[in-house]
């Protein structure tokens, strides 16, 4: 358990799936999709280099994508859980070395912008897809409607990302070796949409 703390910690996917395995990547997983502490994990470039390293042999890729698709939904229906019932206190929580207030600003630009597609875009957004699920609950989005988006999102997101790094290891024998080159590149184009929209709010001042 220390050990996958201190993987965790590091935020070095390798570590974290050689330490956490099969629970340890479902829990982040779940956690991102709907936990504060979530906003931590390195959760693409996880779900990519797990692909990776199933191509190997090291996890069965069918097991692997269902299990990373339901623990993506049923985080996602936590966090919406949470947003219904004590979600509104967010707007008024303090800043802290996790959290900020900038976040939800951040996510409520986004949701406002997108609406119900919000739940299935946001999963390509690091720390928006922890928030909006949770501001889809306060926002009393109708649980049907965020259920279907939401499970469009889980299996998009959790089942697509996974299986890239699982076909890229299919298809180029020994990419695993490669496994933190290749998830700098996830991090850097997951975090890609935030920083040209800050780029753009800086011309618009």
């Amino acid at each position: 358990m220390l050990e996958f703390l201190n993987a965790c910690l590091s935020l070095d996917p390798i570590a974290i799936l050689k330490a956490g395995g099969y629970v340890g990547l479902l829990a982040i997983v779940f956690a991102e999709s709907g936990l504060l502490i979530g906003i931590l994990f390195p959760g693409d470039s996880l779900l990519f280099a797990a692909g990776l390293l199933a191509a190997g042999g090291a996890f069965d890729p069918v097991a692997l994508v269902i299990g990373v698709i339901l623990a993506a939904i049923l985080g996602d229906n936590v966090g919406y859980w949470f947003g219904k019932n004590v979600g509104v206190s967010l707007f008024t929580r303090r800043d802290s070395r996790i959290f900020k207030q900038a976040y939800v600003t951040r996510t409520q630009k986004f949701y406002a912008k997108y609406g119900p597609r919000a739940v299935v875009l946001a999963r390509f957004v690091p720390i928006v897809r922890t928030l909006t699920p949770i501001l889809a609950g306060v926002g009393n989005m109708s649980y049907e409607k965020f259920l279907a988006f939401n499970a469009v999102g889980g299996i998009l997101w959790g089942g697509g990302i996974t299986l890239l790094g699982y076909f890229l290891g299919e298809l180029i024998p020994g990419s695993e070796l490669y496994i933190l080159p290749l998830s700098l590149v996830i991090i850097v184009a997951s975090f890609l949409p935030i920083i040209l929209n800050f780029l753009r709010g800086k011309r618009a001042l």
